[in-house]
């Protein structure tokens, strides 16, 4: 009998072992936004995918730029979307808004701070309020 328990711990122990270095993946995964659908890349861009057309994401991102008190500097149309320059203290905020097709719309978010330094949380945050704007619509 002290064989078998002995065998079946070394044996649960050897299973579970693999699974310790999951554990900073989930914490990451977690912590990220990737609950919220929110991706990003390495450069500190921040982007999310909705199912709805341009004007209602835009209407929804300045909605959430307004909660925010962060103000919208300028927009301007480019060939497939449009862009949304605004500012929060120290921030430089950029927003493209690209229609994928006529219910579907990609947005980028991009908060720069001191020029070249990238706030990828300011940026998610962004995404996540616009996405409580348009939940809530």
């Amino acid at each position: 009998m002290t064989r078998r328990r002995i065998a079946r711990s070394a044996l649960a122990a050897a299973l579970a072992l693999p699974l310790a270095g999951c554990d900073p993946l989930t914490l990451t995964l977690a912590g990220v936004g990737a609950g919220a659908g929110v991706a990003h890349t390495m450069g500190g861009y921040v982007y999310r995918t909705f199912t709805l057309p341009l004007p209602r994401v835009k209407s929804g991102t300045m909605t959430a730029l307004n909660r925010m008190a962060i103000k919208v500097a300028s927009t301007e149309k480019f060939e497939a979307g449009e862009r949304i320059n605004a500012k929060g203290m120290d921030r430089d905020i950029e927003i493209e808004l690209e229609a994928v097709s006529p219910k579907t719309t990609r947005m980028r978010a991009i908060a720069r701070r001191s020029g070249l330094l990238m706030d990828s949380a300011t940026a998610t945050e962004i995404i996540l309020q616009t996405e409580r704007v348009l939940a809530g619509s």
